[in-house]
């Protein structure tokens, strides 16, 4: 759903995971270094009032279970402002001695494209490097078709009985066809919202996840759905596997 406010602007209310609503976004200035972004408690407040005006029961702080914010860096294409700058990617080959390729903005949507244009410009210095062809290919594990999601709950159901509807879910949407490789081996310790070992092993070789920040938050959400000892022991787990 999206919402346009007395201010202009426009906000996103949209299901998540399941069981939770995600509204935003802000834009906000951001000078420091990228890992120190936050939501504010003045932004967090603004969501609030914002989605407030439209949802039946208000929306007050103390529902807020989690924020996030992001650094997105604009090309200054000398807009008047950061909400008016274009969000398109813009390249700059320098060629002058050793090519310099320079991307700046962009979206992560289109990082396909992006990743096409990138070669094409530098394509004169590699003339072996052949055509275009991920356009068409499948990111691993996400090859099934656009409809195929529930027939793979189903056999990963099939397969594992004991394995509920929403943890088959989970798994199917988080790791597409390859669930079925990570369901193959000994599932090991429970953390918890259904992550065992076995996925985290995964995680760690598969997916270059190097702590449990990397698995709860950035390649799932389950640091939803767990305690802080819950989170804890994920961290544990990956300090002995690194040991």
């Amino acid at each position: 759903y999206f919402f346009q406010g007395t201010d202009g602007r426009i906000i996103f209310a949209i299901p998540y995971e399941q069981d939770f609503t995600l509204i935003g976004t802000t834009d906000m200035d951001h000078d420091g270094p990228p890992e120190a972004a936050r939501c504010s408690d003045a932004e967090r407040d603004y969501l609030c009032r914002f989605a407030s005006q439209y949802f039946a029961q208000p929306v007050t702080a103390d529902q807020v279970v989690w924020t996030y914010s992001g650094v997105r860096p604009l090309y200054n294409d000398g807009a008047s402002s950061a909400t008016a700058a274009t969000r398109d990617y813009v390249l700059s080959l320098d060629a002058a001695g050793a090519p310099l390729l320079n991307v700046f903005g962009g979206k992560i949507t289109t990082y396909r494209r992006l990743a096409e244009s990138a070669l094409a410009k530098l394509a004169p210095h590699f003339p072996k490097a052949g055509a275009a062809w991920t356009a068409g290919v499948a990111l691993p594990g996400g090859d099934f078709t656009v409809d195929g999601v529930g027939a793979l709950v189903d056999d990963l159901r099939a397969r594992h009985p004991r394995l509920s509807a929403r943890d088959a879910l989970r798994l199917v949407r988080t790791h597409g066809t390859e669930a079925a490789l990570i369901l193959s081996d000994p599932p090991g310790h429970d953390f918890g919202a259904g992550l065992t070992e076995a996925e985290l092993r995964w995680f760690a070789t598969r997916e270059f996840a190097t702590c449990a920040e990397d698995v709860l938050w950035r390649r799932t959400k389950l640091g939803l759905r767990m305690d802080g000892a819950q989170q804890q022991a994920v961290q544990d787990w990956f300090e002995a596997y690194s040991a």
